[in-house]
This record gives C-alpha cells, structure tokens and sequence, in this order.
C-alpha cells in the first residue's frame, strides 16, 4: 500500500510538472455551463456517495472514470463497490474553483473536510480534492477523481 501511494505521488507530481509547464499559454474558455452546474454536480455525487445511493452515484459516473487516492487507482466498478465499505457522517466543502479547459471540459478543485470511517478505519479530516468532468451526450459525467489528505 506504501508503494502504491508513493507511485500515486510520483504520478500527481510529474502530472503537475507537464501542466505547469503548459499553464503559460493556457487561458480558460467560455463555456455555456457556468461553474455553479460542476460545483452543483461535485456535491450531488458526494451526496449520492455519502447515502450510499449506488445506482444514483453510478449515473454521474463516465465508463472510463478513474479514482486516484492514498489506496490505489480505481476504475468506476470498483468505486461503486468501496460505496458500501464508508459510512460517511459529514462533509463540508472550501475554496471550490471551477476552470472550463473547453466547454465541454470542467476541472474543480476544493478542499473538502469529512467525518467518516472506511472498513471501519477513521478516514475522517481534510482532503485536497479534484475533479475532471466531461460533458458526452449532452450530459456531465466525472472522468477523474483525485483527493490526498492534508498532512
């Protein structure tokens, strides 16, 4: 497990490298979702999450979709099964920032506060959270999940 969230640091930091690098150049677009519809999306799947609300959780989810954290990488099958493992109590969110890469591309980023357990393990403080979502189809789907703990 040490290794794996090693590997997972590893990743996010040379992710952030390579995005830096393009940062320069790279100016937000218009697009016709205005940021309150991803902020809206972010808390209704962590909503449907929390509940344990599996069916609804899977509606937000793209096939695709990957979920990175300090347990390994996940695809969507595999998120929905941990559903049944937390028993979240409470969450909270803080400095939520939507950027529209194109319009049918939406990043946020949050910092996130949560009382939970995980197979009765306290997970429980302060996450730093981001999402990608995708519109396909006329609908908005998460491709990417990604939240680490705030040491």
């Amino acid at each position: 497990m040490k290794k794996q969230f090693v590997l997972c640091c590893l990743i996010l930091v040379a992710g952030a490298a390579i995005c830096s690098a393009q940062l320069s150049s790279f100016k937000p677009v218009k697009s016709a979702a205005r940021p309150a519809t991803i902020v809206s999306l972010e808390k209704s799947i962590t909503e449907a999450f929390k509940n344990k609300q599996a069916e609804a959780f899977k509606r937000y989810l793209a096939p695709d979709f990957i979920s990175v954290d300090a347990d390994g990488i996940k695809n969507a099958d595999a998120e929905v099964v941990d559903i049944g493992k937390y028993d979240v109590h409470e969450n909270s969110f803080t400095d939520m920032n939507v950027v529209f890469l194109n319009p049918e591309v939406a990043m946020i980023t949050y910092q996130g506060t949560t009382k939970a357990t995980f197979a009765g393990q306290d997970r429980s403080g302060t996450y730093n959270s981001a999402s990608v979502w995708v519109k396909r189809g006329g609908k908005w789907l998460i491709v990417l999940h990604t939240f680490v703990r705030v040491q």
